[in-house]
């Protein structure tokens, strides 16, 4: 049986979000990334700006109203919603769904194949330069900062530490893996995919 939904969790910098586009495109499937924000905004008329500053990470936004109930109660909406789009992609099946906790939201669901991309930090720095280009801000640090929001925001609504290798059915290293083999190593896995709820959060 072929996996019906796909999560792709990722470090920032590790190709992630190339490898769920890469496996999409092998099985015919639709890819959700940024395009989950129009889907968003559409259904639940968050301003697009606001998803995609807090729709994945403890945005600045958010850190300056951590005191404030109703910065709690507008990220929390937001993480429902968002939740609630995913919840129908999944039924629908069909599809790669790149971060937003998708992993966490289907951990239930027996026909989601969820994966972990990750690399070592000389890669990570090399590919965000490659791909995003140099900004003012040292490489080095635009790195912390991302994985920090990122698992900040992960750790919050899931309870979850972030990157823990027994959430995945399959992590991939694409610091010695090219990202092309990482995607057919998913494709592999999702065609030979036996449905089970036997994930655990216990250490």
């Amino acid at each position: 049986m072929t996996a019906k939904v796909i999560t792709i969790t990722r470090e920032f910098g590790s190709g992630g979000r190339t490898v769920g586009r890469m496996v999409a495109d092998a099985l015919g499937y639709e890819f959700y990334d940024w395009n989950l924000v129009d889907k968003i905004a559409t259904e639940t008329g968050f301003a697009k700006q606001f998803i995609e500053e807090n729709g994945e990470e403890q945005g600045r936004f958010s850190t300056m109203l951590t005191s404030s109930s109703f910065g709690f109660n507008l990220n929390e909406q937001l993480f429902e919603a968002q939740s609630n789009v995913i919840f129908k992609l999944a039924e629908k099946g069909g599809c790669v769904i790149v971060g937003r906790c998708a992993d966490y939201l289907l951990r239930n669901d027996p026909n989601t194949l969820c994966c972990f991309i990750y690399a070592n930090e000389e890669s990570r720095k090399n590919r965000v330069v490659h791909e995003y280009g140099e900004t003012d801000v040292p490489i080095g640090k635009r790195l912390k900062d991302k994985d920090k929001r990122r698992k900040a925001h992960y750790q919050y609504f899931t309870s979850r530490k972030w990157g823990r290798s027994f959430y995945y059915d399959l992590c991939i290293d694409t610091t010695r893996i090219p990202l092309n083999e990482a995607a057919s190593l998913i494709v592999s896995a999702a065609q030979n995919f036996t449905p089970s709820v036997l994930r655990t959060d216990e250490d």
